[in-house]
């Protein structure tokens, strides 16, 4: 007797799924389990008719408009001329106008928690949130970070208010079908479906971020902060970038994973200021085709290890320059921006299992996830006085420092963090982040030492910077 299989294909609102009789030919009884439940393709014209209304009507409630307004001061017409001043008597004021701009958010609070982009909300005076219903809300922000491009806001009400809840992003897998709700355009609220097209994608916008899920939904302006949604309905990503040559959906969307949304939402109402990162220690390259032969390995994949920070997390785990971190507790790590991911959704106080291969062989280390520690200590100055650094503001870098100004972590010295508009700094073309190594001929090691070689007036003025990792030599009188 062969064996045979009965399929009974059970249809669902959030999907299609697959529950498999298996008879055996011993008993010729049948067995079922959870891990016979599968994921399944339309097998017939009435199972192509069925609809995501019933799943639009779940979600869509909870994804919201966001209109965020600021004030920008213009230029007058007239100002800076002579004729008119002197006939006005006073210099001309400038003008000020309000710029508005519009996004989409997710309500993941009963309260009025909403997760959006951050770039929806940048150098907002005024925000409002506007639910599908009609209503809308005075909202404040919670939290943002610009290097994550993710934003927290909270309605200024009571509520309670829907919720798309969570789902988990590390289950997400290519060709599962998802929906995309936002407000492309300012129309108002639309939904659009696809598949998710890929994951870990990496070099898709500039800034720290590189771990997104790609989807052939289609996202347009206006769809920022909206929500990518699952077949059960849960919140598995929040769009936030297209790949577009003429401003519209060309099917390759960007969202950041919820996972990391999740622990976005927890920091902010944890009530923490900025979001903490884990402070590793140690710089990372990709790994590419001709180390991954060198190293032995079968894929070119992973985290490279390139320089430890000695005393850092890192090198008191036992990382070693050379090593490629391949997993992140049992998890893959694609590339270095994925390395980062994982640790950061792991997060701050806790421990992560680190899988590291070298010269063929793999083990095993314990990362201690902490926050970048602030040694030394910034000790901020305000340069004055008749010298090239007038009106500048240095700093000592330490590791968190260097965090706060998206710089290397590795990097040491004094640190320019920001420069008073008209200023002689500015005038000779300072930047924030320019780092001072020596002012003539002398090394400068703190934000002290500067200030009192800035005090010396000397007639000539040799400089020596570093901006982006090149030395950069400046000679001024």
């Amino acid at each position: 007797m062969t064996r045979k299989t009965l399929a009974l294909a059970l249809s669902a609102v959030a999907g299609l799924a697959v529950l498999a009789f298996v008879f055996q030919p011993e008993t010729g009884t049948a067995q079922t389990s959870a891990a016979d439940v599968q994921k399944a393709v339309p097998q017939s014209h009435v199972e192509m008719q069925l609809s995501f209304a019933p799943l639009v009507k779940q979600t869509a409630n909870a994804v919201v408009n966001v209109y965020a307004e600021k004030t920008v001061e213009g230029r007058s017409l007239f100002s800076g001329d002579p004729f008119f001043e002197q006939f006005f008597g006073q210099r001309m004021p400038n003008r000020s106008e309000k710029q508005s701009s519009l996004g989409s958010g997710v309500i993941v609070g009963q309260n009025g928690i909403v997760v959006t982009n951050n770039h929806v909300i940048e150098g907002a005076d005024d925000i409002k949130v506007a639910l599908a219903d009609g209503r809308e809300f005075a909202s404040k922000v919670m939290l943002k970070d610009d290097r994550l491009d993710l934003a927290v806001l909270k309605i200024e009400s009571d509520g309670p208010f829907d919720t798309v809840p969570f789902g988990n992003s590390d289950a997400v897998e290519v060709g599962d079908l998802v929906l995309a709700i936002g407000n492309p355009f300012g129309v108002g609220q639309t939904v659009t479906s696809g598949i998710v097209s890929a994951l870990a994608r990496n070099q898709v916008v500039s800034g720290d971020f590189g771990f997104f899920i790609q989807t052939d939904a289609a996202i347009n302006p206006g769809n920022s902060g909206g929500g990518l949604i699952n077949m059960k309905g849960e919140l598995i990503g929040i769009n936030t970038a297209i790949f577009s040559r003429g401003g519209g959906s060309n099917g390759v969307g960007f969202a950041i994973p919820a996972n990391l949304a999740k622990v976005f939402v927890a920091s902010a109402e944890g009530g923490n200021g900025s979001f903490r990162r884990p402070y590793i220690g140690a710089s990372f390259e990709p790994v590419t085709s001709e180390v991954a032969e060198a190293l032995g390995l079968t894929r070119a994949r992973g985290a490279l290890v390139s320089s430890v920070v000695e005393g850092g997390p890192a090198a008191t785990a036992g990382l070693r320059p050379g090593e490629v971190v391949l997993a992140v507790n049992g998890i893959p790590v694609e590339h270095p921006d994925a390395l980062g991911y994982r640790l950061t959704t792991v997060g701050v106080g806790q421990d992560a299992k680190l899988t590291v291969a070298d010269n063929g062989d793999s083990r095993e280390i314990m990362l201690a996830l902490s926050d970048a520690p602030e040694k030394p200590a910034r000790d901020e100055r305000l340069i004055e006085g008749r010298n090239p650094f007038a009106g500048a503001v240095v700093a000592n870098l330490s590791p968190r420092l260097a965090d706060e100004l998206h710089m290397p972590g590795g990097v040491r010295g004094v640190v320019i963090t920001q420069i008073n508009r008209g200023s002689p700094a500015a005038r000779l073309g300072f930047q924030p982040r320019d780092i001072i190594v020596a002012i003539n001929g002398e090394s400068v090691e703190s934000s002290e030492a500067l200030e009192k070689l800035a005090a010396d007036d000397p007639s000539f003025w040799r400089v020596e910077i570093e901006r982006d990792g090149q030395r950069i030599r400046q000679f001024f009188r």
